[in-house]
């Protein structure tokens, strides 16, 4: 079965760096689109980068410039590296995928920024 598992996640000061890892297993990694997302308190989930099966980035106006997603294919996991981090930051971070149709989410890892 489908299977996304998110780690890396913690608390990190202003400016500080965090890399998030999902690791994939169920389906033929390559061949996907992949989608970091987040959800902050009392606020809906946002799209903050995806990679195309390509390797084609899409980036947030929000984390341009500090995030960056990549994907491993061998090692089948998705990576979102964030520099510069800002309290603004603070959420729980997802991993998503799309396979015929259907959505697959990991179940998250908790990112916080503060001091």
């Amino acid at each position: 079965q489908v299977q996304l598992v998110e780690s890396g996640g913690g608390l990190v000061e202003p400016g500080g760096s965090l890399r998030l890892s999902c690791a994939a297993s169920g389906f033929t990694f390559s061949s996907v689109t992949l989608n970091w997302y987040r959800q902050a308190p009392e606020k809906e989930r946002e799209l903050v980068a995806g990679i195309s099966s390509g390797g084609s980035t899409y980036y947030a106006d929000s984390v341009k410039g500090r995030f960056t997603i990549s994907r491993d294919n061998v090692k089948n996991t998705v990576y979102l590296q964030m520099n510069s981090l800002k309290p603004e930051d603070t959420a729980v971070y997802y991993c998503k995928t799309q396979i015929q149709f259907y959505d697959f989410w990991g179940q998250g890892t908790q990112v916080t920024v503060s001091s």
